[in-house]
């Protein structure tokens, strides 16, 4: 009986040693990442605590009289006090909500309210008529210099003819917020489809690609970042304008409050408002830095 001879499997080859040198080089590229991030925000928090430092032992030592720089402690309290019920003063039996009859967030979010629908019409309308101007052009030479000249105006040089026009309540703040925010999405929107390469367009057009086809897979992508960089702009700008449009008649407002408290000589409480507005406008930031990276993670790179 003959016995057939066995053939044992060779073993599965192993990474070869250029994937393992280019995988280590990604992990230290990785890690390097880390450690800069970390070092970046272990700066800002050393620098932060500095500043707070800095700030408590000025007031301690009565450099600077409490009227024009509360000690933290004071400012944490009257940010306190504006989110809680309380006595309307010292021994009343009287209790009121918050300051000037609404929480310090409920004067928050009537401020992101007013912001969120002028800015959100501005974002819906501006880059078509953006798109518009930037294609067709007898479109840009007639509304190009009209776009400029609001451009150039100070929002709240025409905050009064708005008032007259819509009244005192929120529907002139919105209309502000609306032509404040604008002009910088619709110069942004320009600008994006005229740097579109031509040699992209032309590359679509030789695939046998039709009109909607350069739309879709050239100007819309090349232009997207351009776009979210003037709505960037826009709401950055606008943040600002609300926050003083709310001077009139902006009760609830956290720009209103603000205002309001420092004629009362509630100092601690305008900069517990001056640091909320400034927190709002960072995160306000990096919300829209985050959609721009979750929405055309291709910028930069081509």
């Amino acid at each position: 009986m003959s016995s057939t001879p066995t053939t044992t499997a060779a073993p599965p080859a192993g990474p070869s040693k250029a994937a393992l040198a280019e995988q280590r080089t990604v992990d230290r590229e990785r890690r390097a990442r880390r450690r800069a991030a970390a070092q970046r925000y272990g700066i800002r928090i050393a620098s932060l605590v500095v500043v707070l430092l800095l700030w408590w032992l000025v007031t301690a030592a009565g450099w600077i009289k409490p009227l024009y720089l509360p000690s933290p402690g004071a400012v944490w309290d009257a940010f306190v006090r504006a989110n809680s019920i309380h006595p309307v003063s010292e021994g009343s039996s009287r209790l009121v909500a918050g300051e000037q009859g609404y929480y310090l967030w409920q004067h928050l979010l009537a401020s992101l309210q007013r912001m969120a629908i002028g800015v959100g019409c501005a974002i819906l309308l501006a880059p078509l008529l953006g798109f518009l101007m930037a294609t067709i052009k007898p479109i840009g030479l007639i509304v190009e210099p009209y776009l400029n000249f609001l451009r150039a105006l100070p929002p709240l040089g025409y905050i009064g003819i708005l008032i007259v026009w819509f009244g005192i309540g929120d529907l002139s703040k919105v209309w502000l917020l609306f032509l404040a925010a604008f002009p910088p999405i619709t110069m942004a929107t320009i600008n994006g489809v005229r740097s579109v390469r031509a040699d992209r367009i032309n590359a679509v057009k030789s695939l046998g690609g039709n009109f909607l086809d350069v739309w879709r897979y050239v100007i819309l992508p090349s232009t997207a970042p351009d776009i979210l960089n003037g709505i960037r702009i826009a709401i950055g700008f606008a943040w600002t304008t609300v926050v003083a449009a709310e001077l009139n008649a902006g009760n609830p407002g956290i720009g209103y409050l603000a205002y309001i408290s420092g004629t009362e000589l509630q100092t601690p409480l305008t900069i517990a408002c001056i640091i909320v507005i400034g927190i709002a406008a960072i995160l306000l930031d990096l919300l829209v830095k985050g959609i721009e990276n979750l929405v055309v993670p291709w910028r930069g790179k081509a």
